[in-house]
């Protein structure tokens, strides 16, 4: 008889707990996290935009233009050279391949992938540039290159890493 007793109050106490959550007590309540919005088409069609305003700067041999499409802490790993980080040191190695008169740069993605969470993205594309060979002729290479994208606190897109490389295929 005990025993009945004691799961009798058992059972009077949990009916008591549930009622008091169900009346607003100060039992804890658990909320659905908010649904994360898919803009990835969205935001490969800025980053496509982006790019085709950016080549067109590097055509125009516009340094400022060309330069503003990297983050502030941009790193430009190119085929060569030594590693420029900062757009300041972008801007001045920039500078110095656009006084070349035969200097000639042009590209366009292949593929844009965007994360699933929206903040980043990589491009893979092809890429021909132009310069002055020691004898002055023009030497074009045509290869393939890799953008690391990071989208800004207002919403724009600017290259994070941006990493020419050699590859012909």
């Amino acid at each position: 008889m005990t025993h009945l007793r004691i799961v009798g109050f058992g059972v009077c106490l949990l009916g008591a707990a549930m009622g008091m959550a169900s009346c607003g007590g100060n039992a804890p309540t658990m909320s659905q996290p908010a649904a994360v919005v898919d803009t990835r088409a969205a935001d490969e069609a800025a980053i496509r935009a982006a790019d085709a305003a950016w080549s067109k700067a590097a055509g125009d041999k516009d340094v400022a233009r060309t330069t503003s499409y990297y983050a502030d802490s941009a790193v430009l790993m190119a085929a060569g050279s030594p590693i420029a980080t900062g757009k300041d040191a972008i801007q001045k190695g920039f500078t110095g391949m656009m006084t070349d008169p035969k200097f000639a740069l042009s590209f366009a993605p292949t593929k844009v992938e965007v994360a699933k969470s929206g903040d980043l993205a990589y491009e893979i594309g092809d890429y021909e540039i132009t310069f002055s060979d020691k004898k002055g002729k023009p030497l074009t290479t045509k290869a393939k290159y890799v953008v690391v994208w990071g989208k800004q606190a207002d919403g724009s897109w600017k290259a994070l890493v941006d990493a020419p490389t050699s590859t012909t295929n």
